[in-house]
């Protein structure tokens, strides 16, 4: 099917005809936040992505609207060359849900010009799911720049580090899932990125230390160790 552009209110429409009230439960078992979600699945917000031309002022307009859905969407019309600084700042002070933020930053903000700033920038917040943006960014970056030199993700392992005391459950998590995400990458980083979850894994910390022994026991796995001919 071909894009074509949508106003904002048609883009809601499509999203209500996939409404199900059914998927909310679900997703609150889950830990998202269903205040003002219509109970879309993904594929089926994927799947009015897909109709849609890329619309940076549709963007603006279906974040504007609150919709947690139609805000998962707004990730998926933008564009990343499209997006500024400011628009970063503001996207991830409104998020209020996990899968927003992991959304948004595996869609859209991975693959901006200003990624590697904003990922500093995020981890210093006492935010948490700003924070968890830093990481999430970091792990989906991980996954999509194939033309990143790996050198550019050492820094970031700093920021891990920094990180792995914080015990908030969503910081937590994103943390570990860069780590993992970053010694996953490739051969040259996987040395660096073990050595940081096994010294957090002795960590007497503990979030630290269920950061560094989940990171260790992928990072050793043969599956982990067979893809970058490790084994």
């Amino acid at each position: 099917m071909a894009r074509r552009p949508y106003s904002a209110d048609e883009a809601g429409a499509a999203l209500r005809a996939l409404a199900n009230a059914d998927n909310l439960a679900g997703m609150a078992r889950f830990g998202i936040e269903t205040g003002t979600a219509l109970g879309v699945s993904m594929p089926g917000i994927r799947s009015v992505a897909a109709r849609i031309s890329h619309d940076h002022q549709l963007a603006q307009d279906l974040w504007q609207s609150g919709i947690h859905e139609a805000r998962i969407l707004a990730g998926l019309v933008d564009k990343p060359h499209w997006v500024t600084p400011d628009q970063m700042k503001r996207w991830t002070a409104d998020f209020n849900s996990w899968d927003v933020c992991d959304q948004i930053c595996g869609s859209l903000f991975d693959k901006t010009p200003y990624t590697d700033a904003m990922i500093v920038e995020w981890a210093a917040s006492d935010q948490e799911f700003v924070k968890r943006a830093a990481f999430a960014t970091i792990a989906w970056k991980s996954v999509h720049d194939k033309k990143a030199d790996d050198t550019c993700f050492l820094p970031f392992l700093a920021l891990i580090r920094e990180a792995s005391t914080d015990h908030r459950n969503f910081v937590k998590k994103a943390v570990n899932w860069a780590l993992r995400q970053i010694g996953k990458r490739s051969a040259q980083l996987h040395a660096p990125a073990l050595a940081l979850a096994q010294e957090l894994a002795s960590s007497t910390d503990k979030a630290a230390r269920w950061i560094g022994r989940d990171a260790t026991r992928e990072l050793q796995s043969a599956a982990v160790l067979g893809r970058l001919s490790l084994s």
